[in-house]
């Protein structure tokens, strides 16, 4: 199964719960905003601890309370991508990229830039990118990480309407030609219905 997910967390008054158990290349989590569908984004990270349940994705546990499995965040080798890129406005593009690259990443540096069709952006700053822009950057310098596996966190929220459309379309590409399983958040239930090959209603 590419998911295999039971897992509870209290987070203040409330309780946050996932389970899911499917053999699916982009599993959505849908649910209106505050429900918790970050903080189950940075459970199967392994930045927030559960309470209790378990993690697999393809095939390898990540967490488990019963057998007392917890990997530490770079051994779940999870592609992250969040809302707002989060690149750092310090480095220009290029810098951004090799952040963390190493000889793992499932597809090589000139392969990402072609993908993505950010090789002409190198030399800008993060500032001087458009939304769109600054996405495809950080998802190439998630791909670049050497991932098993890719957590986006509501990618298109902060985007207008083309720039939206340029990202669907890229995150399209990547469920069909890159064999790795897909985590992705949303509160849209129009991208979730266009994305998803399994969609977990929180």
């Amino acid at each position: 199964m590419s998911f295999d997910i039971a897992i509870t967390h209290r987070l203040g008054q409330r309780t946050i719960a996932m389970q899911a158990n499917c053999d699916a290349r982009l599993v959505a989590l849908f649910a209106p905003s505050g429900a918790g569908k970050s903080s189950i984004l940075n459970m199967v990270a392994g930045i927030l601890r559960p309470d209790s349940g378990h993690i697999a994705v393809a095939g390898e546990t990540l967490f488990d309370s019963a057998a007392g499995i917890d990997l530490p965040p770079a051994r779940r080798r999870a592609g992250y991508v969040f809302q707002e890129g989060r690149l750092f406005p310090h480095m220009r593009v290029r810098a951004n990229l090799l952040y963390g690259c190493h000889g793992e990443a499932a597809m090589p540096w000139q392969a990402v830039l072609d993908f993505l069709g950010i090789g002409h952006l190198l030399d800008r700053w993060p500032a001087a990118l458009s939304g769109g822009e600054a996405q495809r950057v950080a998802i190439g310098r998630a791909l670049l990480s050497g991932p098993r596996f890719l957590l986006l966190d509501e990618p298109l929220a902060s985007l207008d309407p083309a720039r939206r459309e340029e990202i669907l379309v890229v995150i399209e590409r990547m469920k069909h030609d890159l064999a790795m399983p897909i985590l992705y958040v949303s509160h849209d239930r129009a991208e979730v219905d266009r994305l998803a090959d399994h969609v977990v209603a929180l």
